[in-house]
């Protein structure tokens, strides 16, 4: 099986197992998503695969309820789709799902919390969604192996179902980092993985300024508003490597 190294690296308990097909009229009829979507999800997902239910009581790790969610159990899934529909397939199913997308022979990891809705009772609505870039198999970086060696059930929290499921979003946002250090460090207390999510929105922040002002700086025809621009490139440069720095540890 191609996918084997992304099923393999979470180390399921067999107890965990489900290997049943869901079928795509099932997830359409329980999706509350617009007639768009639901086309987009029709046409863009060729199957969807439950590998496996995570409970307490097969991984012995408890539930987790407040006013905010409620994670019972999380599911793992598999579906051969186009990357764009994994968002829908996550705002379809009421409770967390590690989603492994297929391409070809390749596969992309997507993972995103879910909370009650504050206006319609009942209804779960999805947070800020986690993906990785695409991994190619049998071309898998040093970093990208250190991440699926990182993924193991055993190596995560198992404080309660939330911890656990935030522990794989954490490895997640590792990797980003790792991508612009070439190192991945395997994450480490809640306060450390915040501030890495924070450095990382940083960074990309500066790349976009960077690109912007390189943009405007070749269109420029006045000479001291190019030199100011350029300035304006280097103060955000040293500002990207400080915080590329700050990545590394």
């Amino acid at each position: 099986m191609s996918l084997s190294p992304a099923i393999s690296a979470l180390a399921l308990p067999p107890e965990s197992r489900v290997d049943q097909r869901i079928p795509k009229k099932l997830l359409l009829e329980q999706s509350e998503a617009t007639a768009a979507d639901k086309r987009m999800l029709q046409d863009g997902i060729e199957d969807l695969n439950w590998i496996a239910a995570l409970k307490p009581a097969n991984i012995g790790v408890p539930e987790y309820r407040d006013e905010v969610r409620e994670y019972l159990e999380i599911a793992v899934l598999r579906s051969a789709a186009k990357a764009r529909v994994a968002e829908l397939i996550h705002r379809a199913i009421p409770y967390p799902v590690f989603l492994i997308t297929t391409q070809g022979g390749n596969f992309t990891l997507t993972l995103v919390h879910k909370r009650w809705s504050q206006g319609e009772t009942g209804k779960v609505v999805i947070e800020d969604l986690r993906s990785t870039d695409v991994f190619q198999l049998g071309a898998l970086k040093s970093e990208e192996s250190l991440f699926l060696e990182s993924l193991a059930l055993s190596a995560l929290p198992r404080r309660d179902l939330f911890a656990l499921y935030q522990g794989w979003i954490d490895r997640v946002d590792a990797l980003e980092a790792a991508q612009v250090t070439g190192k991945f460090i395997k994450p480490g207390s809640g306060n450390l993985t915040l501030t890495l999510r924070g450095d990382l929105d940083g960074h990309a922040r500066l790349r976009l300024e960077v690109s912007s002002l390189r943009a405007q700086a070749a269109k420029e025809k006045q000479l001291n508003r190019r030199v100011e621009l350029n300035l304006a490139i280097k103060r955000i440069e040293a500002e990207l490597t400080a915080l590329t720095e700050r990545l590394r540890h």
